[in-house]
């Protein structure tokens, strides 16, 4: 009888540790934000492309004609919601920081009071 792979169990986010939802948030803002970065390093290469397509015409006629099309207005969207996408998953890596910032606190400050309270 073949053997099945072994299968994690997803822990719960109340059980992770903060260095593994900070490597979470970390993993899915690097890959959002190659995603969005993508996007906007082809910006001009699919603008000469769909200008090209168009055939032989003046450019800024093309440009004009491009720029002026749902296409174009989907690609812009699609760069500007990845973007955003990528930013608010850089928002929660910060967020993370901030927890853990404020665990180091909080816990410091705890084995003063410990310590004040023993002498």
């Amino acid at each position: 009888m073949p053997q099945r792979p072994l299968r994690m169990k997803e822990i719960p986010d109340e059980e992770k540790s903060l260095a593994e939802i900070f490597r979470i948030c970390a993993k899915e803002w690097v890959e959002l934000d190659g995603a969005a970065r993508l996007l906007e390093e082809t910006k001009t290469v699919v603008l000469s492309e769909k200008m090209r397509a168009l055939g032989d015409m003046p450019v800024t006629r093309a440009e004009l004609l491009v720029r002026a099309s749902p296409e174009w207005r989907e690609f812009i969207t699609a760069m500007v919601e990845a973007r955003s996408a990528a930013n608010l998953a850089r928002v929660k890596m910060r967020w993370v920081e901030m927890r853990f910032t404020q665990w180091q606190s909080d816990d410091a400050n705890q084995r003063a009071e410990f310590r004040m309270s023993r002498g």
